[in-house]
């Protein structure tokens, strides 16, 4: 399984808001599901105060269970490829901040493929964390899950439909977009326009939010 190789980014570095660092020992403590987990409670959060992306996806994966790294496996591979972002920058939390719907691994469907994110997390912490990231420029909505909470009535009918009307919500920050899981590999197929139009747009964004165009 790809992901990161070599030494792992530190999982918990100290940041420059002192509040956002106990909530996020707060966040890591939280057992509010762990009943429900099969793999027991870790949640995966990173971030820092002066964070100018915020990816918010779905929920880790085993692997990201395992080291708790977010986006350490194949789709953490594809996803930095959509931003053009180095390791080094995509783990860099006073750069881009990673908060999922569900923070640790649900578990999985008896027919395969990861269960839903538990819905007690984002009601739970994300407006705490939101309120800790001042700076934050463009929010990517990663799936569904996500799209749902952050866009609510203004999604489209479909994923497809909401992703392939990115421009309306650009004004806001906001960013919807498919997850980077090998399973959509037939999707972006079928959607060329993803990568015509969209990741030029991503990557126009995040260059020039991080200086580094």
């Amino acid at each position: 399984m790809a992901g990161v190789t070599g030494e792992l980014p530190e999982i918990d570095p100290p940041g420059d808001d002192p509040a956002l660092d106990d909530l996020l020992v707060n966040v890591r403590a939280c057992r509010i599901c762990e009943g429900a987990l099969p793999l027991g409670p870790r949640p995966v959060v990173r971030m820092a105060a002066g964070a100018k992306i915020l990816v918010i996806g779905q929920a880790p994966g085993t692997r990201v269970h395992e080291t708790g790294l977010p986006w350490n496996d194949a789709s953490g591979d594809r996803l930095r490829d959509w931003l053009q972002m180095t390791v080094e920058d995509f783990y860099d939390p006073a750069k881009l901040a990673i908060m999922p719907m569900g923070f640790c691994y649900p578990g999985r469907f008896e027919r395969g493929g990861d269960l839903p994110p538990r819905p007690e997390c984002a009601p739970t912490w994300h407006d705490e964390l939101l309120r800790h990231l001042p700076d934050i420029g463009l929010t990517l909505l990663i799936g569904q899950y996500a799209q749902e909470r952050y866009l609510g009535p203004r999604r489209a009918k479909s994923m497809t439909e909401t992703v392939h009307r990115f421009d309306e919500y650009l004004p806001d920050g906001l960013l919807p977009m498919p997850h980077p899981s090998w399973r959509n590999t037939g999707w972006i197929k079928k959607n060329p326009w993803f990568e015509a139009n969209l990741l030029p747009v991503l990557r126009n964004r995040v260059h020039r939010l991080l200086g580094t165009n």
